[in-house]
């Protein structure tokens, strides 16, 4: 029986090291601590300045204003910040829209707890933080792989990210919404600003092997005309943007309408809010989690359309509850389902990329992710003012739908079109035997 019992305790802490493999390489873990600690921050920041913005003006097409500012500039950012991620220092140029992130933060702790703030104040601000986000997501997601000791590692390196992404998401709206009932949205801009400072740490401590220098002949608008055509040529990755993109415009933008759910159906405060908000992290974080378990990518085409579809179903059952349990209950299925989508995306999108085009690749993943959303946000915010929340979500609910199910459509001829790049990579040779890998390359 002790044998047992070891052997099983044993199991465990190889199933755990599997999980968290990427952690192995220290620049990796320097990045996850100082990120823990800023997206604290952030998430509390992000809940603060919608109910902020909610009181102020009463105005759900307000809400979808800032939400389409605060990341509208990235639609328009990201290609050319793509292309930075690829010729300049990724690590550099992180340092330096985390230090910009600090200080829109700041502004907002100084406008807010002077009794200053307006909603015209929030609107420059976002536009601020939006072309930071532009330049910061593609180089960000890109530096992921320079991160790592072990380039194989990547898969679980994203879903790790992901994790301490919705981790935080889990924990920050709570603490937020007691702060805002019990000091104001004030300290929570305050508490993000000083988040900051643990991932800018994080990153000056890294040691990173520097890279070849590369000469490039293109100009800037060349390079990214040649990121548009590279994803666009190939069918597996033009289809995977188009999802993230549909379902970006048409079902994510229901975060910005929570506020209103939480306060105008579930006639709660700001304490439902984090209730909601947490639960949706709390989904997500499982998702991040069965990611970070699997030993490989091969699966995650199929899981795609499976995840976009919940999505779409859950969300116009979302929209029609009027209770907390099941709304939370619902909300924590929608993160979950976003999470599985989205970043099983980014990990076959960063796979299949070569390494020279990874950076372009990215700005068009932030364009079709963080780039429609807010277009999304705009058209959702105006329709709830006219045709109400309930039938707003349940609209996008419905398109999400729709999307999955054309991409399942088609989903046997792209798999063709990934398996020669799967084969070249290595990735197919614990799967198959040599005889068949060499058939498909």
């Amino acid at each position: 029986m002790p044998e047992e019992a070891a052997l099983k305790a044993n199991k465990a802490f190889a199933g755990l090291k599997h999980l968290f493999r990427a952690l192995s390489s220290r620049n990796f873990r320097l990045f996850i601590s100082g990120q823990v600690i800023s997206l604290l921050g952030t998430w509390m920041q992000q809940m603060a300045m919608s109910w902020m913005v909610y009181r102020l003006t009463h105005s759900a097409f307000m809400l979808g204003l800032v939400a389409f500012l605060s990341q509208a500039p990235g639609f328009f950012i990201a290609p050319m910040a793509g292309v930075m991620a690829d010729r300049v220092n990724r690590h550099k140029l992180l340092i330096i829209t985390q230090t910009l992130a600090m200080a829109q933060a700041f502004a907002l702790a100084y406008l807010s707890l002077s009794g200053r703030i307006e909603v015209w104040h929030v609107l420059y601000l976002s536009v601020f933080m939006g072309v930071i986000t532009g330049i910061d997501t593609p180089v960000r997601q890109s530096f992921v792989v320079d991160m790592l000791d072990k380039p194989e590692n990547l898969s679980n390196a994203i879903s790790l990210n992901s994790s301490v992404f919705n981790g935080t998401r889990l924990i920050g709206p709570a603490i937020a919404g007691i702060m805002i009932a019990t000091v104001g949205e004030g300290w929570c801009f305050f508490l993000n600003g000083t988040s900051y400072i643990a991932v800018i740490l994080a990153l000056l401590s890294m040691r990173l092997t520097p890279k070849p220098v590369v000469q490039h002949t293109r100009s800037y608008l060349e390079s990214v005309r040649e990121g548009f055509s590279y994803a666009y040529h190939f069918p597996a990755m033009r289809a995977i943007l188009l999802l993230v993109a549909l379902v970006s415009l048409a079902g994510l933008p229901y975060s910005v309408l929570v506020p209103v759910y939480a306060r105008d159906i579930l006639h709660g405060d700001a304490q439902t809010l984090g209730y909601l908000m947490g639960s949706v992290g709390a989904g997500a974080l499982t998702g991040a989690f069965y990611l970070a378990s699997r030993s490989n990518v091969l699966g995650l085409g199929r899981l795609i359309p499976i995840a976009a579809g919940l999505f779409g179903i859950t969300l116009v059952g979302f929209a029609f509850s009027h209770t907390l349990w099941l709304s939370m209950g619902l909300i924590y299925l929608l993160g979950l389902c976003m999470m599985m989508q989205l970043a099983s995306s980014n990990i076959l999108l960063q796979t299949l990329a070569d390494e020279p085009m990874r950076g372009r690749i990215m700005s068009l993943y932030t364009m079709a992710f963080l780039g429609m959303t807010p277009f999304g946000s705009l058209m959702i915010g105006s329709m709830a003012t006219h045709i109400g929340v309930s039938t707003t979500l349940a609209i996008g609910g419905c398109t999400c739908i729709a999307g999955a199910v054309l991409f399942s459509s088609r989903l046997s001829p792209l798999r063709k079109t990934v398996l020669p790049t799967y084969a070249q990579r290595g990735i197919l040779q614990e799967t198959l035997p040599q005889q068949e890998v060499a058939k498909i390359r």
